[in-house]
């Protein structure tokens, strides 16, 4: 059976809400992509272009549609379910439950960021993890806002070489340790120094 037909098998024994739904969907994604090609792929309706991007699946009490590369993605509008605190996924999945509308504007964006980034060829290992902000503590902070040649080394330096400080002075277990370590990075940082010259500093 062709992929074609497999998916219209697919998409028919389906609840009447979820056909309709699944239906636009593929209508939608092929008046975004004239060149997607459709596929079935772990028993569920797939829609390739330069590779895996989209899947389709009917669940019991919703609907999913999945971007494989859905974290390179901008969602601007929320479609994607969100993630739970500390989970890491590359793919992106836009579930619909019955009596919902597809956000169809918001939707066609997303087809076609994904059709743009198989074109270019991009794979979800070239994404960059996001920084984690860093926090200046409040002691580090307040030697270096007073000596302005220090502060002004600190605001030149790069993300790692801080967070680097940051870590040398909040790792230390005593507070007369913590102390001498905020006076030894002022002393390096007025001077314009790394972090790793430091270590030759002692602890």
């Amino acid at each position: 059976m062709l992929p074609q037909e497999q998916i219209n098998s697919y998409i028919s024994e389906l609840p009447e809400w979820q056909r309709k739904l699944l239906v636009r969907c593929r209508q939608l994604i092929h008046s975004t992509d004239a060149e997607v090609e459709e596929t079935w792929k772990w028993n569920s309706p797939h829609f390739d272009h330069n590779g895996i991007m989209i899947g389709l699946q009917g669940f019991k009490e919703h609907v999913a549609v999945w971007f494989h590369k859905g974290s390179l993605i901008k969602d601007p509008k929320s479609l994607f379910e969100k993630l739970a605190k500390g989970e890491e996924k590359g793919m992106r999945s836009y579930k619909l439950v019955e009596g919902d509308a597809i956000n169809e504007a918001a939707f066609v964006d997303l087809v076609k960021q994904a059709v743009a980034l198989n074109e270019k060829g991009t794979k979800l290992t070239d994404a960059k993890p996001a920084r984690k902000a860093l926090v200046l503590p409040d002691d580090l902070g307040n030697v270096l806002h007073k000596d302005p040649t220090a502060w002004a080394n600190w605001e030149g330096f790069t993300y790692s070489c801080k967070k680097e400080y940051i870590e040398w002075v909040t790792d230390a277990k005593q507070d007369e340790t913590r102390k001498r370590r905020i006076a030894q990075a002022l002393e390096m940082i007025r001077e314009g120094k790394g972090k790793e010259d430091a270590h030759r500093v002692g602890s």
